[in-house]
């Protein structure tokens, strides 16, 4: 049986050891679970570039021991400049994945730093910004070993970002990709850290540091500048939530996909499936995930654009029976949708006293769009790339709109007491990665760590690939396999513990104090504990 790590004075996952170890030292030096989160993410980003960074937007849903329930919005919107007419006279009719174009968003990540240590900072006098940053400090300016995810990784990505601004300096030292176990550096995002830590992280978007990070942007040829920094702000909401058999469930609002992470296991709750990872389990999953995507790709976006209200789905019990009813228990419907891309971290963290933390931050696309800041260091998100070049409708580019985001960080309150973290990176898939975790977990009583371990599959795509088939890890049974494809479903294998399949991780407090979690063997993180 598969270990899953206990302790009492508090966890943390991620996925890469080194950022685990940093947030659980901040826990052992009195911080709290939302300071453990800062310090974890901070150092994710030096060690973990190709997956994160302070470049980009995050997301934070924090389940207090009193019963409350917050997000913090830390979602960044389009330039003022980025319009449709700013592209065509660059001889675009689409946004560029990569490169300078491709950087037309605003990254939000700092900011939900910022109002998650005021959170916290309400609770407990906090420790300094200079303790909080100092692992990825340390980590920036002597170097890291680059992981084999991170070198296979920027093998892959090196021809098709090469060329744009700064990457070549930064990630391919001599010219050629890292191989495992080389020395990553950092020098100039040591020193942004540092200036982060001096002036408040306020300065990201406003002051002299904001003032650099507009200037490197506006010489490499983003439509992005100051005024659109000082325009920023995180914002602190109530999460979606829904009710389920034993549980509710919580995760974030528009403009993530949130709402389809709740969709899928409130429909799969109507569902008759009595066996983990057999026919009926898979296949139910699989077709509540095309009942969610269908409502998010008709309506999720910019909540200020949107025409429908994603709780008010959530709270609609009769139409979420239909969404049920329509599904066939024994053939697959059909599923030409297109899918959506990008690549995250998730970490989570709870403290002694029972503050419990999913948070997720992302630069979208492997390396986001692969320009890196010169004077800052900063690796710049793409999430704006998604953006259509429309006049109006689903995710059409305007300035200060925000992107479609695949983010979701999920929790859950169990009506025994349990309070549970969990969530992946993955882009498309994550939906039905927690969808799979938490059923294994909540529904079938799997251990934490079996439930993250297990075998996955992922209808759709991620990591940038185009697809709509059904894939799956060939560690399933035989007979499950075959049944799906009588179904009707487009399989596709995929090799056991492919990273296509997320990088998974949950937290587990149980009113005794005990707190379980688990990593994902298909990372390169661990779970640390005290």
């Amino acid at each position: 049986m598969l270990h899953t790590p206990r302790s009492h004075r508090g966890m943390v996952t991620s996925p890469h050891h080194l950022a685990s170890q940093a947030g659980l030292d901040v826990l052992r030096d009195g911080g709290t679970a939302l300071e453990a989160v800062v310090a974890t993410a901070a150092t994710l980003s030096v060690v973990y570039p190709h997956m994160t960074g302070i470049g980009g937007d995050a997301f934070w849903l924090v389940l207090w021991p009193d019963g409350r329930a917050e997000t913090i919005d830390a979602c960044g919107a389009a330039a003022g400049r980025a319009d449709p007419a700013f592209y065509r006279a660059a001889g675009h009719d689409t946004i560029p994945w990569r490169g300078p174009l491709a950087a037309n968003s605003v990254a939000g990540t700092i900011s939900g730093w910022d109002r998650a240590l005021a959170a916290s900072h309400a609770i407990q006098p906090g420790l300094s910004l200079h303790r909080l940053l100092r692992d990825a400090i340390y980590y920036a300016e002597q170097g890291v070993p680059v992981t084999e995810g991170g070198a296979a990784l920027t093998r892959a990505k090196a021809a098709e970002l090469e060329a744009v601004p700064g990457f070549r300096d930064l990630f391919l030292p001599g010219g050629r990709p890292p191989a495992p176990g080389d020395m990553l550096h950092n020098q100039a995002l040591a020193q942004t850290f540092r200036r982060l830590a001096a002036d408040g992280l306020e300065s990201f978007y406003r002051g002299p540091l904001a003032r650099d990070i507009a200037e490197d942007l506006r010489r490499l040829g983003s439509p992005l500048d100051a005024a659109d920094l000082a325009a920023h702000h995180a914002t602190v909401l109530p999460p979606l939530h829904v009710d389920i058999t034993g549980a509710r469930l919580f995760n974030m609002a528009p403009p993530t996909q949130g709402v389809a992470s709740l969709l899928i296991l409130a429909i799969f709750d109507r569902l008759r499936a009595d066996h983990p990872d057999g026919f009926d389990h898979i296949h139910g999953l699989v077709e509540a995930t095309k009942q969610a995507f269908l409502y998010r790709d008709a309506h999720v976006g910019d909540p200020a654009f949107m025409t429908t209200d994603a709780q008010a789905i959530l709270d609609d019990a009769a139409g979420l029976d239909a969404m049920a009813a329509a599904i066939d228990p024994a053939a697959a419907s059909p599923w030409p949708r297109p899918s959506q891309a990008g690549d995250t971290t998730w970490m989570g963290a709870v403290d002694a006293d029972g503050v419990a933390v999913s948070m997720i931050q992302s630069i979208y696309f492997e390396y986001g769009s692969g320009l890196v800041l010169p004077r800052s260091g900063i690796v710049w998100q793409n999430r704006g790339s998604s953006f259509r070049l429309a006049e109006d409708g689903w995710n059409a580019l305007r300035p200060g709109r925000k992107p479609f985001h695949t983010l979701n960080p999920a929790g859950a309150r169990f009506a025994d007491g349990r309070t549970m973290v969990y969530g992946t990176m993955g882009g498309e898939g994550q939906p039905q990665t927690q969808a799979a975790l938490f059923t294994r977990y909540a529904r079938y009583g799997m251990t934490l760590q079996q439930a993250v371990t297990a075998p996955r599959w992922l209808l759709g795509r991620t990591w940038g690939e185009d697809s709509t088939s059904l894939k799956y890890e060939d560690r399933f049974a035989p007979d499950v396999i075959a049944g799906l494809a009588r179904a009707g479903h487009a399989l596709e294998p995929m090799p056991a513990f492919t990273s296509t399949m997320g990088h998974a991780g949950a937290l587990v407090l149980h009113p005794s104090g005990l707190i379980e979690g688990a990593s994902d063997p298909r990372s390169d993180g661990m779970v640390a504990a005290w």
